[in-house]
């Protein structure tokens, strides 16, 4: 490294919501003494339409509210106030509903709100401005490790001295393969179809989640008489699905929603993302830390791929300040592997759920049909059980870091 190159305690490389939010959590945390830089060519573009909503957690939420961030996101913020569950085909006249949830992980507290990602993002972006972190509109080129320092290259060729690179730079991280991270990973030859529509009569905060041969196919309640669709399909169906006009896929979702809330119309035309499941076998390297996409990539079944990014950022942020608590190197091996072991177990267990989840619902065998139907009863009748699965998908259970909490960093 070049002795000019300015230093920095830690560069993030990545503007998603996973490393906004770690930006956010350690200058509110460590305030001036720690310096926070966070690389990204999205900051530098305009903000423009994201039709992309996502379910956030109550933990997560928690998180942003004690940030500070949550105050500019509650006015578009829709709580899921219940959710209901079915198993049919397309064809099925009626689709009986096996599993009921109450929206609530703590009185008065819904277990998740929809929020759109746009308003998320920018609303993250400026709490970071505000607080002082370094946003850099470029992407990290190169990050190469030593025993006190990374040595960080930019695109545009400018370089940074760094204790730690966090990688948030998505599921074909280029800073982990460039440390020689490998994954285990593989594609589901699914797409996810995601689009907003909207009804003619009030959805009253309720997620409907059917199950059906190809995939779930979820509509997630938002503001006003609208929703997200997020429409699992094997890829190739969802390609042609893709070209049809307007009618024709209006009618498509007609026959897989219903007409309860009736007439539906698209606010958005909707777009594929593949599915695949990745996760690295190594969360950490050399003054290296994985966090979000770049650490793990699951199945969307569950809703949980954003809300295990920001757990990633909660556990790194408090594992960081809490080692400057006690005046130690944020990129200590001690340090990272604290973080590590808060969050592999969590990751993995989600990983084998939501896969397990996508391969016994996305199957039309008679008899699988009928013992998972069975299954979803008993777990119906079981509001112990219930209980524990909402806390768990709200992020609130005993153990996790204190941001998610809702206590202050």
């Amino acid at each position: 490294m070049t002795a000019d190159a300015p230093r920095t305690d830690v560069v993030i490389a990545g503007a998603g919501v996973a490393g906004l939010s770690l930006a956010l959590a350690l200058r509110a945390g460590l305030g001036g003494t720690v310096s926070v830089t966070l690389c990204d060519p999205a900051l530098g573009r305009p903000a423009g339409s994201d039709d992309r909503a996502f379910a956030i957690a109550a933990g997560p939420r928690r998180l942003f509210e004690t940030l500070g961030v949550w105050e500019a996101v509650a006015p578009t913020a829709q709580p899921i106030l219940d959710m209901i569950v079915t198993d049919s085909r397309v064809a099925d006249p009626v689709r009986p509903v096996f599993l009921t949830f109450s929206g609530e992980a703590e009185p008065g507290e819904p277990f998740a709100h929809m929020v759109e990602h746009g308003v998320l993002l920018r609303a993250l972006a400026a709490a970071a401005a505000t607080a002082g972190v370094d946003l850099r509109a470029e992407r990290v080129s190169r990050a190469v490790p030593d025993v006190e320092e990374q040595a960080v290259t930019l695109a545009s060729g400018a370089r940074l001295s760094a204790r730690l690179v966090v990688a948030c730079d998505g599921a074909r991280s280029p800073l982990r393969e460039e440390a020689g991270i490998t994954t285990v990973s593989w594609s589901y030859r699914q797409s996810g179809i995601v689009a907003t529509v909207a009804f003619e009569r009030d959805h009253h905060g309720r997620a409907e989640e059917h199950f059906m041969p190809s995939g779930p196919f979820a509509i997630l309640p938002l503001r006003g008489r609208r929703a997200s669709i997020v429409w699992t399909e094997e890829t190739d169906a969802a390609e042609a699905l893709l070209h049809l006009d307007e009618a024709d896929i209006l009618e498509q979702l007609e026959r897989r929603f219903g007409y309860h809330l009736g007439r539906i119309t698209l606010e958005s035309r909707p777009k594929a993302y593949p599915l695949s499941f990745a996760i690295a076998r190594n969360f950490v390297g050399q003054r290296l830390a994985l966090v979000g996409d770049s650490a793990h990539v699951v199945h969307p079944i569950a809703g949980q791929g954003l809300n295990l990014g920001i757990r990633d950022a909660a556990a790194l942020a408090e594992a960081i300040l809490d080692a400057a608590a006690l005046g130690l190197d944020p990129g200590a091996t001690d340090v990272l592997a604290s973080y590590e072991r808060a969050r592999r177990f969590d990751t993995v267990l989600m990983g084998v759920v939501t896969d397990g989840l996508n391969r016994l619902f996305s199957n039309d065998l008679t008899p699988v049909r009928m013992l998972r139907d069975a299954g979803l009863g008993v777990v119906d009748r079981l509001p112990g059980l219930k209980r524990r699965f909402i806390r768990e998908a709200a992020a609130i259970a005993p153990g996790l870091p204190r941001l998610l909490r809702g206590e202050a960093p």
